[in-house]
């Protein structure tokens, strides 16, 4: 019994998430009720505030399993070295094509701002971690140069969703790498 409770609350969490992106793929958050999540999820209201305080609270649920599943990632793969930067930047771009339509909605600037802000956080704190130790700059030069990699990577990444993932993963990390690593050198 207890097993076929807990599926049903997989199920509900599921279907209301799949409900809420859908919805932020045509208008931000601040636009979207409960009411309109519950009928696209065709559950009802009680339902959802069993699972969620608001849709607020839903989009953070969201954005936290995203972080949690990319901070798997980051920490499953030691950066300084060059191809195991790639291999990282690969597997992060092959997560993005598994999860498409939620990365497309999610980084759309007016659905879920809050979004972008946590994937920078999460990559400053991992690449922070792993500069500290490999490099001789002080926190403040980390913190500004790896928020000046991370928005740059975080919007190739948002081009590269937009022409439809026009470029294999591989091809992308590699391409993302030379960026971070030569800069406009690499066009010598």
């Amino acid at each position: 019994m207890r097993e076929k409770l807990d599926r049903r609350k997989k199920y509900t969490r599921k279907v209301l998430k799949d409900s809420l992106i859908k919805l932020l793929a045509t208008k931000p958050i601040s636009d979207i009720t409960v009411k309109e999540i519950c009928e696209l999820a065709d559950i009802n209201r009680s339902t959802f505030y069993t699972h969620y305080t608001d849709h607020y609270d839903l989009l953070s649920k969201i954005e936290e399993e995203i972080t949690a599943d990319m901070n798997e990632y980051l920490h499953s793969y030691n950066y300084p070295v060059e191809e195991e930067s790639i291999q990282m930047t690969e597997k992060i771009l092959q997560y993005v094509i598994e999860n498409k339509f939620m990365f497309q909605t999610l980084l759309k600037q007016d659905a879920a701002p809050t979004f972008e802000k946590r994937m920078m956080d999460l990559t400053r704190g991992f690449m922070m971690n792993n500069w500290m130790n490999d490099n001789q700059l002080d926190e403040d030069e980390l913190k500004y140069l790896s928020t000046f990699v991370i928005s740059g990577a975080i919007h190739v990444m948002k081009d590269w969703i937009a022409n439809d993932m026009n470029k294999p993963p591989k091809e992308m990390a590699v391409m993302i790498n030379k960026f971070i690593n030569y800069g406009f050198s690499y066009l010598d």
